[in-house]
């Protein structure tokens, strides 16, 4: 088994989510291939193979273009499966090549179970196991899922790509900064976020009064932030603010591998749950079996004292 990775790169840098790419290809046990569209500067640590196409010549993306590169290489090694992350690079191009090639796709994948892949369903209240009918599939996996260790001293054998230029329907003008955030999550030390599991808009407030004793930030789970319940800056996850704190407190929060994408690098977890079996017990440090604004009540009013 084979695997063509495509590596991430944007605005001038290799994403640290590519060496991701290569646990997923660890966990199905494939041989690995990766192709880098990007500077020679910012080849993988990688002791395999990879296929570098520069960006001075390519572009820093064009979706015609980057598909073309894609399906050569893919010629060349016959690949089982061609992966990429599930960013928006991976929402934009997987599909292209899936079409291209005629073969299935399998999304957002977070997990490997008896030889299918394990996707979210239900906004992530339930998984799927899925298999490709076609001999190749093209794969996106979700970021912060597949953990990895990198090689040390590790040199790729680069093999440089000349393909023909074909005539560009788009053209790529640059990136738009993002709406400025009321608050960095990602300075704080110590969050504290709330799930659906605080009941209702109302105990927000509560959840807060928690951060502010800790001297950290609120934060938020997407539900809660769709449900309008806190606002957009707040929110930790694979579509909102990735998190690195010494202390994260979860509230309520069941665990959706979204969430758990963007906050699992913390120092400490504590998650505050009346299911002892939900999902965030497997990151979290220390797991509060309670219901959660009682506790919380509770917690506050020792802090107090």
């Amino acid at each position: 088994m084979k695997a063509l990775l495509v590596c991430e790169y944007q605005q001038g840098k290799l994403r640290e989510s590519t060496y991701e790419l290569l646990a997923f290809a660890d966990r199905i046990g494939a041989d690995k291939v990766m192709l880098l569209i990007g500077s020679q500067l910012e080849a993988p640590n990688f002791g395999g193979k990879v296929y570098l196409a520069e960006d001075s010549k390519y572009g820093e993306y064009n979706p015609d273009v980057h598909k073309n590169l894609v399906l050569d290489i893919a010629k060349k090694e016959h690949p089982d499966y061609i992966v990429f992350i599930h960013s928006s690079f991976g929402w934009d191009l997987a599909p292209r090549v899936a079409a291209a090639l005629k073969i299935a796709q399998i999304s957002e994948i977070v997990g490997v179970r008896d030889g299918k892949f394990e996707v979210p369903s239900c906004n992530a209240k339930l998984r799927r196991l899925l298999a490709p009918k076609t001999a190749q599939a093209v794969l996106t996996i979700q970021a912060g899922v597949f953990s990895y260790q990198l090689e040390t001293h590790a040199t790729p054998q680069l093999e440089f790509v000349d393909l023909a230029p074909s005539t560009l329907r788009v053209e790529f003008l640059g990136y738009e900064t993002a709406e400025k955030k009321e608050v960095d999550l990602a300075k704080a030390d110590v969050i504290v976020s709330a799930g659906r599991g605080i009941g209702k808009k109302e105990n927000v407030e509560t959840i807060a009064a928690l951060a502010r004793a800790f001297g950290g930030e609120l934060g938020a789970t997407r539900p809660v932030v769709d449900a309008g319940w806190i606002e957009h800056t707040r929110q930790v996850g694979s579509s909102g603010q990735s998190v690195a704190p010494k202390l994260y407190v979860a509230c309520g929060i069941s665990g959706a591998i979204q969430h758990i994408a963007g906050m699992k690098k913390s120092d400490f977890i504590v998650a505050i749950n009346k299911d002892k079996d939900a999902p965030i017990g497997e990151v979290a440090n220390v797991l509060v079996v309670a219901d959660v604004m009682q506790f919380v009540t509770a917690l506050l009013t020792r802090l107090k004292k």
